[in-house]
């Protein structure tokens, strides 16, 4: 059976030769979206060896800052746990990853690293709580111009993964904010402020203990915030919000 599957792949990559997503050279039949030098030299970030890391340390500097500025609205906070599979350069090929799912409706591509993010992620004792997975939402009309929200493909592979919940209609964008890619990161942080809320009728009878937020990339954490911010605002501080996303940019 395993000889009969090498050689319809093979005959399939004759018909439509696959390509490396990151450098672009071709796949050989046991390789899986990257070639075997992309993968030797994946940029992992190895977050899931600790509960404390680079990523976790921003988005749990943002919530202290929140809760310094607004000391009536958040008394305790949970320890929010952050994950991310790779290090997001712009300039290095591995962008692709996030960036195909994102614009080019690489939904193959996009489950298989949500895969491997998941499987990382699920391996590590804290996560193990975890019963919903929820996506960043986007704003009603970029998801009608677009077609689809690629942080659920990756939410939706997570939750497989894991075997838990997946609410894709929990959080709302209520405000269509502008693109981040070019934004400061104060203006950032401005531009998504208050963009999203929980949606009352979805979430009642809702009473998640850990929720994981999912999305394609982390870069100052503003989006994330915000989302961990409605979230934290309906449920209360019983409730443990951390993250996940592919890419994680290191440098701002």
């Amino acid at each position: 059976m395993d000889g009969l599957k090498y050689l319809l792949s093979a005959l399939a990559d004759l018909a439509l030769p696959r390509v490396c997503i990151v450098c672009g050279r071709p796949l050989g039949t046991r390789e899986n979206h990257l070639c075997l030098y992309c993968s030797a030299d994946f940029p992992f970030t190895r977050f899931w060896t600790s509960p404390h890391n680079e990523m976790s340390d921003r988005l749990n500097g943002l919530i202290a800052r929140n809760m310094a500025d607004s000391p009536d609205e958040m008394e305790y906070e949970r320890y929010s746990y952050a994950v991310s599979l790779f290090y997001y350069h712009g300039e290095a090929g591995y962008r692709k990853i996030p960036q195909g799912l994102k614009y080019r409706k690489l939904f193959s591509e996009g489950r298989y690293f949500a895969g491997l993010l998941g499987r990382l992620v699920f391996s590590c004792s804290w996560f193990e709580d975890v019963d919903m997975v929820v996506p960043v939402p986007l704003h009603w009309r970029r998801r009608w111009t677009r077609g689809y929200n690629q942080a659920e493909v990756i939410a939706a592979e997570l939750a497989a993964v894991k075997g838990c919940g997946l609410q894709t209609g929990l959080l709302s964008r209520s405000r269509n904010t502008v693109t981040q890619t070019r934004l400061s990161t104060d203006e950032k942080h401005s531009n998504v402020s208050g963009a999203f809320s929980v949606v009352g009728k979805t979430a009642a009878g809702c009473s998640p203990r850990h929720i994981l937020l999912a999305d394609d990339v982390f870069t100052t954490g503003a989006t994330i915030f915000a989302c961990h911010h409605a979230l934290r605002s309906y449920f209360g501080p019983e409730l443990r919000i951390s993250a996940a996303t592919l890419g994680f940019v290191a440098s701002l």
